[in-house]
């Protein structure tokens, strides 16, 4: 009966344990900084005007693991006017095609997780929501601006980040006399940032 017994229990154990080896993943731990800057690179989309590509730098507190506060600051240059298409006159000087923006975000990391790249290459990364406010200087006027917008960031260290992200600008504008209405300027960007 115990020879039974002994049997039963080593033909269990090579059921319920499996003789196989682990492997033991490293993954590098984010630094414990909570500041963020970086510049980016990418295209708006303005509308009632061909788009254009511009730069902008970015700033960032990470008030925990979840949410962080975001500053931007951004230039582009707007190109022909649908008026313009049409045959009519220039709308905008050269001057007034500038168009800068800064705001000011919350922040929130909605997914984090990892990336892997191969067997034994894995990063951290996340997909994140912002929204807030700030000012667009656009055709020599300033407009309230909401800014709405998602991104995804991948930790390529524990101190450099690469990030692509979508923002929509939405103000209202009354341009060349006609009626106000709600604009939404369209922008992908490219960056990079670095924890400190």
């Amino acid at each position: 009966m115990a020879q039974a017994q002994d049997d039963t229990q080593r033909v269990l154990d090579k059921i319920v344990t499996p003789d196989m080896e682990r492997r033991h993943i490293e993954e590098d731990q984010l630094d414990t900084e909570d500041f963020e800057i970086g510049a980016y690179y990418g295209f708006m989309s303005i509308e009632d005007f061909s788009g254009s590509w511009g730069w902008g730098l970015r700033g960032a507190y990470h008030i925990n693991e979840d949410f962080f506060l975001e500053v931007n600051y951004g230039q582009h240059t707007a190109g022909i006017s649908t008026l313009e298409i049409g045959g009519g006159l220039p709308a905008l000087t050269d001057a007034e095609r500038e168009l800068s923006y800064y705001d000011l975000n919350l922040g929130y990391n909605l997914f984090p997780g990892e990336v892997f790249i191969s067997d034994n290459l894995a990063f951290n990364s996340t997909f994140y929501l912002v929204g807030g406010a700030g000012n667009t200087t656009f055709a020599d006027t300033q407009f309230f601006t909401y800014t709405l917008g998602a991104g995804y960031k991948i930790y390529l260290t524990d101190y450099f980040d690469l990030s692509v992200d979508v923002r929509d600008h939405v103000y209202e504008r009354e341009l060349l006399g006609f009626n106000k209405k709600w604009v939404n300027n369209l922008s992908t960007n490219i960056g990079v940032n670095v924890f400190f």
